[in-house]
């Protein structure tokens, strides 16, 4: 066998050092772009990164194509309006709703070139935003917010005393905002969860009954854990066809779908609107055991986050897509993200066979990888117009696209805003988390018309 020349042993040595690399970059810890087929669908993803100012547009090479910065921090959502702007929820501080990570309490409209044109709070001692909102077609903005009771008030509307921690109770409300010039805002709808209570703990307050009879109704007494914020309703979906509004209950475990139809009188009743039901619950999904229709051995939600319907054009159009976090309480110490097939009539309301749970039993879909997907907050899920699934495991920073068969065709760990490592807990091993968080991320085809004529080249 003949000698390599030295020549050749420095490329071979070059080529070992190359591949070593490689692997290495394969490993925990990447960042960016680090898997990119022609199977992911064209677009931009807007990604609003916790703890920093900034809001990114990037590409699928991960390079960032515009940016807004702003004076508030961030507090969960945000949405790139069709007109270039950009929807957002911002922190306002509240010493009456003291939760780190939900409360929001702002909401701010800023225009590609930066200009803020609306600068709008909810945020007082009886009300603060949190969470989410919900861009409408017709300019308004659907806002999910705490209200805050008295232990006075949960006891007399049927609450156990014993699950009422520092004197309050934070039940939600929903609220139609309309924008009025720079800082104003008209409340033209509102939905408050108090007035579509039930309770079997004491007969002699109001809204006794059986939860099992009432799936229309909240049990009042159903909780997980006793503090204030005793559902911790994490997002909010609208669907015009509909007219129907789809809501999150994280600690139920549960999604909950009402009526915007209705009048705001219509909706602190159990009767009115295009469905006949007033504020009552159309739909409810997810853990029957909330309202002892099942048992615990039923519960397929767990922690879920981003619960909407695929809107009309895209592959599985009409189907709800949820990101199902799992917890290590739960024993589901993994994510999976989750399709459903509600089951609805032509005339929009959801059918339940006998006195059972409503449907569906199966899944339409499931994207499951329990060694890698796996965070207990935030999150979210996407349909694509090609038929994909972007998918954010927001605790992580990892945002990735998925084939109808599972198969990644676009990956993304992000490195974008604040540089501080956060840690999670799986299985009782503490791992540190490589990307920096967020609370979703959000495709946007290269046709949107919030890109007409605008300078998307990277910066």
């Amino acid at each position: 066998m003949q000698t390599p020349a030295p020549s050749c042993q420095r490329f071979a040595v070059l080529i070992l050092f190359v591949l070593v690399d490689v692997v290495a970059c394969a490993q925990p810890g990447q960042r960016g772009v680090v898997r990119k087929s022609p199977q992911a669908s064209p677009g931009y993803t807007l990604i609003a990164p916790f703890g920093g100012q900034q809001t990114f547009l990037i590409n699928l090479d991960g390079q960032v194509v515009h940016s807004w910065t702003t004076e508030r921090k961030p507090s969960q959502a945000a949405y790139l309006l069709e007109d270039g702007s950009l929807l957002r929820t911002a922190k306002i501080p509240n010493s009456t709703f003291n939760i780190p990570g939900g409360p929001a309490g702002g909401i701010q409209k800023i225009s590609w070139e930066g200009e803020l044109l609306w600068d709008y709070m909810v945020a007082d001692d009886q009300r603060l935003a949190h969470h989410d909102i919900e861009p409408m077609p017709n300019g308004n903005v659907l806002v999910v917010a705490w209200e805050l009771k008295s232990r006075d008030e949960a006891i007399a509307a049927g609450r156990n005393p014993a699950t009422i921690e520092h004197n309050a109770l934070w039940p939600e409300m929903v609220m139609e905002i309309q924008p009025v010039g720079k800082t104003g805002g008209e409340v033209v709808w509102e939905w408050r969860l108090w007035d579509h209570l039930v309770q079997s703990f004491d007969k002699s307050k109001s809204n006794f009954g059986q939860p099992a009879e009432h799936p229309e109704l909240i049990d009042l007494n159903y909780v997980d854990r006793p503090i204030a914020d005793w559902i911790h309703m994490n997002s909010i979906d609208y669907n015009p066809q509909l007219d129907q509004i789809l809501l999150c209950g994280r600690t139920f475990d549960e999604i909950w779908v009402i009526d915007h139809s209705t009048t705001t009188a219509e909706a602190a009743k159990h009767s009115g609107g295009r469905y006949g039901h007033g504020g009552d619950m159309l739909y409810r999904w997810g853990n029957p055991f909330a309202w002892f229709a099942g048992s615990p051995f039923d519960q397929v939600l767990f922690g879920q986050h981003d619960p909407h319907w695929i809107p009309p054009g895209l592959p599985g159009a009409g189907n709800i897509l949820i990101f199902n976090n799992g917890s290590d309480r739960d024993q589901r110490s993994f994510s999976t993200v989750d399709e459903l097939t509600p089951p609805q009539n032509q005339d929009g309301n959801y059918e339940r066979s006998g006195q059972g749970a409503f449907g569906p039993k199966t899944l339409t879909w499931q994207f499951k990888d329990p060694d890698n997907l796996f965070s207990q907050r935030v999150s979210g899920a996407q349909r694509l117009p090609n038929g994909n699934t972007l998918i954010c495991s927001g605790e992580t920073g990892h945002v990735f696209e998925v084939a109808r068969n599972g198969t990644v065709v676009w990956d993304f760990h992000n490195e974008l805003g604040a540089t501080t490592q956060k840690r999670q807990t799986k299985g009782g091993a503490t791992t540190s988390l490589g990307g920096v968080a967020m609370f979703r991320a959000t495709r946007y085809a290269p046709d949107y018309p919030a890109f007409r004529a605008r300078d998307l080249s990277p910066k």
